[in-house]
């Protein structure tokens, strides 16, 4: 669906560190979602794709500048025992009750943060804040998404733990990069309303979960059966020659997956577009302006310069997927 649109997204990689689910695919999935929303929001989130896509990394960047960001971009629930996790209330009070707030935090709180921001974007349908609209849609979609990348819930996120190194960015950016344009298909559906936003975030999570081991496993097979030199080959990137896996190690890889890359984007794409939905649907369905005129405030785009300065800084101390 609309897939020459995606030869507009200008794609920025300054950094060798490669961002959650990559900056190519977050800024993908926000573009898409706009295409499954109802005619009444469309109206106003389609003149507004570019700010939506191009913000879409916005979290990641903001790594760089604020302390508490990385745990809201993954939850490690291998470390809390066996699938599906009953002992981890779902609840934000009860897991704290029981777990505290900062070994929740040490371990990632996405699945409550999605709930939090949800809500933040429900108000500011509600006050038909339009700044405010566009900034948490994009921003919820960037969380939305990184609850579905599996090792965004396995302590053992960048294969650091079994020799392994780099797989997270393997699995989320060389394999949407290279094969995204060729071959996923958008054609999705319609959003749909999500009666339990936080429920729903659980789900996702879960569903992440019981794929990390596979994404782990499957990547250490495929290893075994081919030489250095024909894993990492010396490609092009993004106008740079860079050592990177191979594109026959990657082709080969998302074959074992049986395109999970490309089923959990496509799922990011629709829980994107259902919780926007049902944030405005919570909010009254307010009627939204095509042509609203939006201006943000001067601490907006002083807190846009500063999210690019600090990244372009490329200083943190927050896990990444590469560290």
């Amino acid at each position: 669906m609309h897939r020459k649109l995606l030869f507009l997204i200008t794609f920025t990689f300054i950094h060798q560190q490669i961002f959650c689910w990559g900056f190519y695919a977050h800024k993908v999935i926000n573009h898409q979602a706009v295409f499954l929303l109802p005619p009444s929001m469309m109206g106003f989130y389609k003149p507004n794709i570019d700010f939506i896509t191009e913000h879409a990394v916005d979290p990641d960047k903001r790594r760089y500048i604020v302390t508490q960001e990385g745990p809201r971009h993954f939850i490690d629930l291998n470390t809390y025992g066996v699938y599906p996790f009953t002992n981890v209330p779902r609840r934000w009070k009860d897991a704290v009750d029981k777990f505290g707030e900062d070994s929740l935090y040490s371990h990632g709180i996405v699945p409550w943060w999605i709930n939090s921001m949800q809500q933040r974007l429900t108000n500011a349908f509600q006050q038909k804040n339009y700044p405010a609209i566009l900034k948490l849609s994009a921003e919820l979609a960037h969380y939305i998404g990184d609850a579905h990348v599996p090792l965004h819930t396995h302590n053992n996120y960048n294969g650091q733990l079994t020799g392994q190194q780099g797989i997270h960015g393997f699995w989320e950016s060389r394999i949407p990069e290279l094969l995204a344009e060729k071959s996923f298909d958008y054609f999705i559906g319609k959003a749909t309303y999500i009666k339990d936003p936080l429920d729903f975030a659980w789900k996702i999570v879960l569903q992440s979960a019981s794929a990390a081991d596979s994404v782990l496993l499957f990547e250490k097979r495929l290893s075994d059966q081919y030489l250095p030199d024909q894993k990492y080959a010396f490609e092009e990137r993004n106008g740079m020659i860079v050592k990177q896996y191979s594109s026959s190690f990657a082709i080969a890889y998302n074959d074992l997956l049986n395109d999970m890359v490309q089923r959990r984007m496509r799922q990011s794409i629709f829980a994107v577009a259902s919780l926007w939905y049902t944030a405005w649907v919570n909010a009254g369905q307010p009627q939204l302006e095509a042509n609203a005129n939006i201006q943000f405030t001067p601490s907006d785009s002083t807190a846009f310069k500063l999210l690019d300065a600090g990244w372009q800084s490329g200083k943190s101390g927050e896990r990444t997927c590469e560290n």
